[in-house]
């Protein structure tokens, strides 16, 4: 309160006696340059030795922009203002994000880990704000300001509400038999080892929406068919995992979307801080990004290819050739796949498998998406139509057209539309829209009364809570991270000789090398996107011949796709572990047979793909010579079994 009048006294008094005035934060992070509200009616200010010139905003306020280090006093006895700030060194910026990484790393438990990072980030404000009570306070503030703030967004909740409704849905079209159903109709193809591979390989497309769901119905359900076809226990596991975590990556209505989209709208509302950069909505961000989803979009492309050549290097080769002149043997030491819970995902009545239980509520979600963004999108845009003059009379294109004075293609016109959506939105009613209609057809066949549905719908529900605690830490961290300008930071230790082109990279290798570690892509996104996602966008802005936009895409693509490669190599990946369980496969085997595969193409997704990606060469240019690479490897490196 006292500062509050300390504050208005310096404005009156300044605005009366034509002072100039400059209003102070409580602290600073040292090195970093800080905007500095001020009233003047100078152009140009002088403060020790350095002429600052004063900037105006959209809004009419004025600051200077300034650069406080440790140790270093200026003399503003010459301007009216508020007390000066503590300066925090720069160093103690990376603090947070580094611990809740290391202990990550170290203890295998991010929940703890990253409430350590936003503790110690906290505390760090605390201490330089109000001594070591600040410490004290700042495990309170945790909880009543950061993750209160997390929770108090609005699209933050969008992204909870909709991996909830998600994660019900995906639990009642189990139960009801449709997601059994589905599978049922695509086995019957599968009669030559070939078809019986492709068979796996389009189940574990089909099954997109989830991972989980995806990999304990494909591997349980396949396993008998696969056996009889002698096709070994390894590749069936590698089919199983490297299309569940890939497919839901880049599926856009997954239970995956929803954390991807509230990390790139955290990310976006941290950028747009201090003044709006950037207009364009987290879904557009994430289409377009998937332009640079090197390794999720080659690894689906890969395993066809070695499926159809019939193809196979390394020990997948002898794991393959053991299985084709001996047949499927169990493994001698596996994990008791009957230990695995799969009670969720079995059907309530054997008598009532129908496919369309699941097929109809996933269409709905799915075009239901596609129409809600279209809907929102023009609504947005006849509100700007409105605003700017322009008639709608001649039809909703041609206004488009003439807001953007010039002629527009079909996807020009799609791109413009979805960019201006609201997504939450969109997902939201495609979300509780199909899940209504589950129930209804659950309860309408007398598959399951409305109570045990319903049971069914919570727990769906609490199988996303885990996630969830981790979205709502890592949104919380991500609010730390801005206090203490970790991105700042990050990009003046980088330099202005870093080459920008370099940070899509060095995110991917970041992202596998902390998920192989951790055993989590949804722990690596967490921990990466808070840091990754400002510090690429404003090395993208300063650098010059430099599109900051593409690299935001790139960088967002990188870490996705590092965090799913980390899972796939990680002996301890979740979702590794349990495609070994579901395929009844020995699991250091399968880890031996995959990891091959996987840094194959992890190679070259960087080399090919992200690093020419982030210097602006195009992707129809770098995902066709990926292709081509792959296809080669496969050609002359592969073996062609002899069945």
């Amino acid at each position: 309160m006292r500062g509050f009048f300390t504050l208005l006294f310096v404005l009156v008094v300044g605005t009366t006696f034509g002072q100039n005035t400059i209003e102070f934060p409580q602290t600073v992070i040292g090195g970093v340059e800080t905007r500095l509200p001020v009233t003047t009616s100078d152009s140009l200010l002088v403060i020790g030795d350095q002429t600052y010139a004063v900037e105006t905003t959209v809004d009419g306020s004025s600051f200077i922009t300034y650069t406080f280090h440790p140790g270093k006093k200026e003399d503003f006895s010459k301007f009216q203002h508020n007390s000066e700030p503590s300066v925090i060194p720069g160093w103690w910026a990376v603090i947070p994000p580094l611990i809740a990484i290391a202990l990550a790393l170290l203890i295998k438990e991010v929940i703890i880990s990253l409430f350590a990072g936003i503790f110690i980030g906290a505390a760090t404000l605390g201490f330089y704000t109000d001594g070591l009570s600040g410490i004290f306070s700042a495990f309170l503030k945790v909880l009543d300001h950061y993750i209160l703030t997390a929770l108090a967004d609005s699209d933050h909740l969008s992204v909870i509400l909709f991996s909830l409704l998600i994660g019900a849905l995906v639990a009642v079209i189990s139960k009801n038999g449709g997601m059994k159903g589905v599978v049922n109709r695509i086995v019957k193809y599968a009669r030559t080892r070939r078809s019986g591979m492709l068979s796996t390989y389009f189940l574990g497309i089909a099954i997109f929406f989830d991972d989980y769901a995806n990999t304990l119905v494909v591997g349980n359900t396949m396993r008998s068919v696969t056996d009889k076809l002698r096709i070994s226990r390894e590749k069936l596991a590698y089919i199983v995992d490297s299309t569940a975590a890939p497919i839901a990556a880049v599926a856009f209505v997954t239970t995956w979307i929803g954390a991807e989209l509230g990390y790139i709208t955290s990310g976006i509302d941290k950028i747009n801080e201090n003044e709006v950069l950037i207009t364009e909505g987290a879904y557009s961000i994430f289409m377009n990004s998937l332009t640079y989803s090197f390794y999720p979009i080659l690894t689906l492309i890969f395993m066809f290819m070695l499926i159809w050549k019939r193809k196979d290097f390394g020990p997948m080769y002898h794991a393959e050739r053991e299985a084709i002149e001996n047949g499927v043997q169990s493994p001698t030491n596996e994990a008791n796949p009957d230990a695995l819970d799969t009670e969720e995902f079995e059907p309530a009545d054997e008598n009532k498998i129908r496919s369309f239980n699941a097929v109809i509520p996933i269409m709905v979600v799915v075009l239901g998406t596609i129409g809600g963004l279209i809907y929102t999108g023009m609504l947005s845009w006849k509100t700007t139509f409105i605003e700017s003059g322009i008639s709608l009379g001649n039809g909703f294109f041609h206004a488009l057209e003439t807001h953007q004075e010039t002629s527009l293609s079909f996807v020009q016109r799609t791109g413009l539309i979805i960019g201006e959506a609201n997504s939450y939105e969109a997902l939201l009613w495609s979300s509780l829209v199909g899940l209504s209609l589950a129930i209804l057809l659950t309860t309408a066949q007398k598959i399951m009364n409305l109570r045990d549905t319903m049971d069914v719908v919570i727990s769906g529900i609490k199988t996303m809570i885990p996630a969830i605690a981790i979205l709502v830490l890592a949104w919380s961290l991500a609010h730390v991270t801005a206090d203490l300008r970790t991105a700042d930071v990050i990009k003046d230790a980088f330099g202005s000789t870093f080459a920008p082109w370099l940070v899509p990279g060095i995110t991917f290798v970041l992202s596998a090398v902390i998920a192989f570690s951790t055993g989590s892509s949804w722990s690596t996104m967490a921990l990466v996107y808070p840091i990754m996602i400002p510090t690429a966008f404003a090395m993208g802005q300063e650098a010059v011949g430099f599109d900051g936009m593409a690299l935001l895409y790139n960088t967002v693509a990188s870490v996705l796709a590092g965090s799913v490669l980390g899972d796939h190599c990680s002996p301890i990946s979740d979702t590794t572990i349990l495609s070994s369980l579901a395929s009844s496969c020995n699991h250091i085997s399968h880890v031996r047979t995959q990891m091959p595969y996987a840094l194959t193409v992890g190679a070259v997704a960087l080399f090919v793909g992200i690093i020419p990606g982030a210097l602006g060469v195009p992707f129809y240019i770098t995902f066709p010579v990926a292709i081509l690479i792959l296809y080669a490897i496969i050609h002359f490196l592969g073996k062609r079994h002899l069945e």
